[in-house]
Order: C-alpha cells, then sequence, then structure tokens
C-alpha cells in the first residue's frame, strides 16, 4: 500500500471523481488557477479545464448559490470554501436551500451536493478563521456531515459524498493535510466508506475506557493513548468519521466492552456536537455504563491569536490523558 498525505488522497478523489462523471465539477476561490488554498486541487485545472474547475470572486453566497441551481439542475458540484469560517456568508444558501430543497420540492429535486472546507484552529490564524462548526451543520435537517481523519477515509467517504444525491457537509481540517497515512484499496477506483460507519482502533492491552473521537482529535488521542498505554491504562478509540449519521451501534458496543467513554472534541462545549453525543450515549446504552460520560472541548472562548497560548486553549494530550485517568478512577 502506497503512503499518502491527507492531501493527496482528497486530490485523488477528486481527480477520479471529475474524470468518471462528467457531471462533477469543482467550483471555489482559487481552486484552480492557484492549485486551491490548501493545494489540494493541485493540476485539476490543467487535467480537467476551466469548465470543470472553476475559479470564482470572494462570494461564497454566489457560488454556493449558483452551484445549488446546478445541483437542481442535475449536475454534481463539489463547492470548495476556503475554509469553514466564510460559509458563514453563505449560510442562507445551505440552510435554508441545499439542505430543504427535496423536501421543499416535494422530492423533485435531488440535491448531489459537496460542501467541503478544512476548519478549526491552524496555529495561529486568529479567532475569525478558527472556529468548529460542525455541531451548526449536524444541527439541520437534510445535511449529511463527516469528518474523516486519514487518507483512507477521506478517499472513501469523498467519493461517496460525490455520488450521494444529498447535501454533504465535508469536514476537514487546518492542520490534517499533511498528515501521512497507507492508503488502503488504492487501486479500487470505486472504493467508498459508507456514511454512518465509524472505525474502531483496539487498544493494545485490555481496554478500561473508549475514547470517542473524529477529524484532527484522532490523531491527538491517538498520542493520548499511547502515553497512558504505558502507565497501564488501555483505550479503544472509535472514530466516527461519520457525525450525521452517527454509528449509534458502534457506539453501543463500545459501552459494552469498556463501560467508559470519552468524548474528545475541539469544539467549546456548549450546544456542542460533543454534549449532544454525551446525551445520546446515554439515551442509547445508559444502562451499560459504569460512569458518567465525559466530554473534553476547547476553553468557552475566542481562539486566541498568540500562538503559545492556541495549545492551552485545544483539548491537548494533557487535558485527554488527565480526564481518562478521572474515568477509570
Amino acid at each position: 500500500m502506497a503512503e499518502v498525505t491527507v492531501r493527496e488522497a482528497l486530490n485523488i478523489a477528486l481527480g477520479e471523481e471529475l474524470a468518471r462523471d462528467q457531471n462533477v465539477f469543482l467550483i471555489g476561490e482559487e481552486v484552480g488557477h492557484y492549485n486551491g488554498a490548501y493545494k489540494v486541487s493541485q493540476n485539476l485545472m490543467a487535467r480537467f479545464g476551466e469548465d470543470r474547475v472553476i475559479d470564482t470572486p470572494i462570494a461564497e453566497a454566489g457560488f454556493a448559490g449558483l452551484a445549488i441551481g446546478a445541483a437542481m439542475a442535475g449536475l454534481r458540484p463539489i463547492v470548495e470554501f476556503m475554509t469553514w469560517n466564510f460559509s458563514l456568508v453563505a449560510i442562507d444558501q445551505i440552510i435554508n436551500n441545499a439542505a430543504k430543497m427535496h423536501l421543499m420540492s416535494g422530492g423533485q429535486f435531488n440535491m448531489p451536493i459537496v460542501f467541503r472546507a478544512p476548519q478549526g484552529a491552524g496555529g495561529s490564524l486568529s479567532a475569525q478563521h478558527s472556529s468548529i462548526l460542525e455541531s451548526f451543520y449536524a444541527y439541520t435537517p437534510g445535511l449529511i456531515v463527516v469528518a474523516p481523519s486519514t487518507p483512507t477515509d477521506m478517499r472513501g467517504l469523498l467519493k461517496t459524498s460525490v455520488r450521494s444525491d444529498n447535501p454533504v457537509i465535508f469536514l476537514e481540517h487546518e492542520k490534517i493535510y499533511a498528515v501521512k497515512g497507507e492508503l488502503e484499496h488504492a487501486d479500487v477506483p470505486d472504493f467508498m466508506i459508507p456514511f454512518g460507519v465509524a472505525a474502531l482502533h483496539a487498544a493494545a492491552g485490555e481496554p478500561q475506557l473508549t475514547i470517542l473521537c473524529w477529524s484532527l482529535t484522532v490523531h491527538v488521542v491517538k498520542q493520548a493513548a499511547e502515553r497512558l498505554a504505558a502507565e497501564g491504562i488501555f483505550a479503544d478509540i472509535l472514530d466516527l468519521r461519520s457525525l450525521k449519521p452517527v454509528d449509534s451501534e458502534a457506539i453501543i458496543t463500545a459501552a459494552q466492552k469498556t463501560h467508559r467513554l470519552l468524548i474528545v472534541q475541539e469544539a467549546t462545549p456548549v450546544a456542542s456536537y460533543g454534549a449532544w453525543l454525551s446525551h445520546h450515549i446515554q439515551e442509547i446504552a445508559f444502562d451499560e455504563l459504569d460512569a458518567p460520560v465525559k466530554v473534553v472541548s476547547s476553553d468557552d472562548v475566542p481562539m486566541p491569536y498568540t500562538f503559545s497560548l492556541e495549545p492551552q486553549v485545544l483539548p491537548n494530550l494533557e487535558r485527554i490523558i488527565a480526564a481518562a485517568k478521572e474515568l477509570v478512577a
């Protein structure tokens, strides 16, 4: 198996889907001549032309609305925002049009559209460029929300998203593009990962808890699990991959196995996805729990610009390890 970065895996998936279906196109700021703000669309305009890889003005509401109209007409747009922070400019298009069009048209229109962008703290990018907006989109009926963490999952879930007839919010992370991993099934052009299926990373020893996470937090949690294991505390890691739909069966199985669940998220705590997930767990698996579900989040403050302060606000290794020890004590 080849080892690639997340950036390369996304590029491979985009290229495969553009080549497979003439109705697929990529649109957004700097996706073409500049090869994407994070170089995810490297060389795609050269391969597929300016009609399929379309640079836009800085006008998120405009090109999101254009893509929604194209999806209603039967095309399959992939919309790249420079970051999810800037999707707020297009929030009416996403929430009131993309998410609701199938219902409001009585099923006459499908909405095969993917909105993708990075979110989260990227290293001294300031508060206006560091938001985690997953709970906002997961809250909205009609939207599928995914947050993969590995190159294989990025490729598999992006291909599934492009082929879906429903609107998909595809969450990447500012810091995840350089993460490397094996690209499994690289020789299978139709390799896809279904929505709503989590990935379990089993502990090396008998697990005493399960840590639920997604996106970049998966990699932080893996580091924390290694340090915990060195102290004799073993943790299964459940990478949700898909936030909506979520893999409730995998969560129930985890509760039955370890009886202690820790959620790690980069979002701030109030009204967050992790807060809802904790409630959901206690609805579906309360009798399996030997302790209350714990949630480790970022501090409830705007993300500081100062480089040295950002790690203190985020759910860092020390916070995760302390929470795990408290849960199994």
